[in-house]
């Protein structure tokens, strides 16, 4: 089970509701998150410095350097996510 903290809630989620949750900020629907997409989720997930998690989380991730979090890489995203940034899975 995770925590999602959007704003001041706690929602629980599991590890495929938070890749679910991540995917909806790829906004120009090309199904990868870009640096800024990433970092507009961490900020409205209400996260501390998003700026600065988003770009950590992103180095971690994007394990091709493309510049982008593919559909492939999105695991590694949310399991790094869940393990640094507070969001703990089951």
């Amino acid at each position: 089970m995770a925590w999602l903290i959007f704003k001041d809630a706690s929602i629980p989620v599991t590890e495929e509701q938070l890749e679910k949750v991540l995917k909806r900020y790829d906004e120009n629907k090309d199904g990868k998150l870009s640096k800024q997409e990433l970092k507009t989720a961490f900020k409205e997930m209400g996260l501390r410095f998003c700026g600065w998690k988003a770009s950590r989380a992103f180095h971690h991730a994007d394990i091709n350097g493309d510049g982008y979090i593919s559909k492939d890489e999105m695991k590694e995203l949310v399991k790094y996510s869940s393990n640094k940034w507070g969001i703990t899975t089951y």
